[in-house]
């Protein structure tokens, strides 16, 4: 089993490059949404994140507005956050490997892969890229997003020139979309002769 680390900037069409891998029956592991699920009703986070930041939490999980401001701007809130959100995920990341042993390729969709030290883990890597001015274009149109915001994100992520040096795969985003499908299909191809050899 091939495992493909998936990474990207914030507003680069990671999501939507992960749809389309997921589309040509590649398994896909999504970081996000598992700290979704671990966040949301029920999830099982919700108690331990009330205890360490109090009044950021309902009915419906980890009220992420209220959440975020008591992170923001905190690098030591930020750090006990991840401590207690990045074991849980690496579990769930455990859990999706064991079930798909049979598979010849897997994603990992993980959003700090370099940040946070999680190429180790994958035996490739592709960054999924547009040009700058689409990706602000991107980010600043999401509701509740500003300038200051974007500019606080992209400060935390490494470089886009940066990723696409490291990265054995560059899929680009700021054309159409078959364009981008086209190059998907291409890294599973690649991938398929790599794993056959």
């Amino acid at each position: 089993m091939l495992v493909l680390g998936l990474t990207g900037s914030i507003g680069m069409g990671k999501s939507t490059v992960a749809a389309m891998f997921a589309g040509e029956g590649v398994p896909v592991f999504d970081a996000d949404a598992e700290v979704h699920k671990l966040q949301g009703p029920g999830g099982r986070l919700v108690a331990e994140i009330e205890a360490a930041f109090p009044g950021t939490t309902g009915d419906s999980g980890v009220d992420r507005a209220r959440l975020g401001k008591a992170v923001f701007g905190s690098p030591d809130a930020l750090r006990r956050l991840e401590a207690i959100v990045h074991p849980a995920v690496a579990r769930e990341r455990r859990a999706f490997l064991d079930a798909n042993r049979g598979s010849a390729l897997v994603v990992l969709d993980i959003p700090l892969l370099f940040e946070a030290g999680g190429w180790r883990q994958v035996d490739r890597i592709a960054v999924v890229s547009a040009p700058a001015e689409v990706q602000r274009a991107r980010v600043l149109a999401r509701p509740g997003m500003t300038q200051a915001r974007f500019e606080s994100i992209l400060a935390k992520q490494m470089p886009d020139a940066e990723k696409r040096e490291r990265a054995d795969f560059v899929i680009p985003t700021g054309g159409t979309l078959e364009e981008t499908r086209a190059s998907v299909r291409a890294v599973i191809a690649c991938l398929a002769g790599a794993e056959g050899r």
